[in-house]
């Protein structure tokens, strides 16, 4: 059966290629590693090999053609002989199929079987979910195994080292097989789910193996397959069958838990590990301890568990920026009395209109003012500190306690933007990141970012600069507490600290305290930024 070769990552950015010269010609036997073709990149000559051994079949593009990434460019049949009953005819229409999906973006996988009625079971690729993202967690499945579902249907909910990521499907059929479980690790452009595609119903499946084997197992039997030894040629992967042979298995005597008894790489390790059959009685419940222990254990009144996604990412990034910016920390008092009042009538002043105004808008809007006087508060500094950038943008993060972590979203151009503006972008990003769907874009490009520890307690903070930014400030809950007043009267006063972290290869104690200055006088007489409003 043939299969495609999908093109894969060649360089970093890099989404296409040209096709410079095929090494080898349709019909031709190559061997895994051998050179198949040389495409140029725009910053270089490539050379692909191929992955196992086989024929090829299929050349998807001609010299010159432009080919994309992580789409098919050629098919080969592996040398095993998984295909060597399938005609010719039925090669030929899965050529120009697949060279069709290529053309319009199909990420879909090799065909895995079909059925009288024409449908055909395909692997569902993980596509790219992020810049950078090479794995994600499977947080829970939308869907199961034997579900009909519908294009653009959620199928499941994956979690990055950013984001809750949310993955539909691109057709519309049947939920043949999911290839993780809750908690797995699933890798992108590896296969996800096995779909049935055509809308053919699964009891309609029999006998479509053109391979000497017993018939397909009936839907209730694929949850149970039978012990019984297989008969002929097995279906499964090169992959696998690779893994197979690394084990000394011989894979027609693996039964096969997937579509149309499709052996998986969990058949393959079940069997080397003993089997079912082999498990002797009382032991049914291994693999699901197993797996429960590669999550966390219970031992001695202790509990460990992996550290994913999100939390990963955060605890990588504060390492990082820890040990190569020199961190100092200043902290002052503002007197908020004045422009709470202000919220509070605005807040009222907008309700109907749908605004939800907080305080966070004052604070986003009057550090923009304040950055327009000290743009170096602003700016970013190399890894080597040979060089500084300064940004006219002034993306202002907003760091979010969330189920899944620490999220820091920004919003673009405070500078170009009113306070009301600056509310329904604070509104949308709050809600985004507490359900965990931020999109990407709002978590690039942030340029100095505020961290509202006040709305859970606590007064000062030594905040951990998100890097490459050269500065974050921590706010502190608001107290009213006691002060003097022009008259020497004590009154109360709303007072909130604010505590600065700033990067000291390029910003000193003295420009982050008239800084700080500057943005205290911006809140503490909030009409005062009218008059620097654009």
């Amino acid at each position: 059966m043939s299969k495609d070769f999908i093109l894969p990552d060649i360089g970093e950015g890099i989404v296409e290629c040209e096709i410079v010269e095929w090494l080898v010609q349709e019909g031709d036997t190559i061997k895994e590693d051998q050179p198949v073709v040389d495409v140029m990149t725009d910053k270089a000559l490539v050379q692909i090999p191929a992955k196992e051994d086989g024929v090829v079949t299929k050349l998807y593009y001609k010299q010159g053609d432009i080919a994309k990434v992580h789409e098919p460019l050629f098919a080969v049949e592996p040398a095993d002989g998984s295909g060597t009953a399938e005609t010719e005819t039925k090669q030929q229409a899965k050529a120009e199929d697949a060279k069709a999906a290529a053309a319009s973006g199909s990420e879909k996988g090799a065909d895995t079987g079909s059925s009288d009625s024409g449908s055909t079971v395909t692997d569902f690729i993980l596509p790219d979910i992020g810049e950078g993202i090479v794995e994600c967690e499977i947080v829970e499945w939308q869907v199961q195994e034997g579900d009909v579902v519908e294009e653009d249907q959620p199928v499941v909910d994956v979690m990055t080292d950013k984001a809750l990521v949310q993955i539909p499907a691109k057709d519309h059929g049947v939920v043949e097989k999911l290839y993780y479980q809750k908690g797995d690790i699933a890798k992108v452009h590896e296969p996800l789910f096995a779909i049935r595609v055509a809308g053919a119903e699964k009891s309609a499946e029999k006998g479509a193996d053109t391979t000497k084997q017993v018939s397909a197992p009936s839907s209730s039997s694929v949850s149970a397959p039978s012990s019984a030894v297989r008969q002929g040629k097995a279906i499964a992967s090169p992959a696998v069958r690779r893994r197979a042979r690394e084990l000394d298995i011989d894979i027609s005597k693996v039964q096969g838990s997937g579509a149309k008894g499709r052996v998986m790489k969990e058949d393959v390790q079940k069997f080397a590990d003993g089997g079912a059959q082999q498990a002797p009685a009382g032991k049914a419940d291994t693999a699901a301890q197993t797996r429960g222990e590669a999550k966390g254990f219970v031992a001695g009144g202790k509990r460990t568990e992996a550290i994913r996604g999100v939390k990963a990412a955060m605890a990588k990034a504060m390492m990082k920026s820890v040990s190569t910016i020199p961190h100092f920390t200043y902290a002052d008092e503002f007197d908020l009395t004045a422009v709470m009042a202000l919220q509070k009538q605005l807040k009222e002043r907008y309700k109907d209109e749908g605004v939800r105004i907080t305080m966070m808008p004052f604070f986003i809007k009057a550090l923009s003012l304040a950055i327009k006087e000290f743009p170096i508060m602003n700016a970013q500094v190399n890894d080597d500190c040979t060089e500084l950038t300064y940004f006219d943008d002034h993306n202002i993060g907003m760091a979010v306690d969330t189920k899944i972590g620490l999220l820091v979203p920004n919003i673009k151009q405070v500078q170009n933007k009113s306070i009301i503006d600056i509310a329904n972008e604070v509104t949308r990003l709050t809600n985004a990141a507490r359900e965990g769907r931020v999109a990407q874009e709002d978590m690039k490009g942030g340029t100095i970012s505020i961290s509202n520890i006040g709305v859970i307690g606590g007064t000062v903070a030594t905040p951990i600069i998100n890097k490459p930014e050269a500065a974050i400030v921590a706010l502190g809950k608001v107290q009213e507490l006691p002060r003097f007043d022009a008259n020497g009267n004590v009154v109360a006063r709303k007072i909130m600290t604010a505590s600065w972290s700033g990067d000291h290869r390029i910003i000193d104690g003295g420009t982050i305290a008239r800084f700080n200055k500057r943005w205290q006088e911006f809140l503490e007489d909030p009409t005062s930024m009218l008059v620097h409003m654009v």
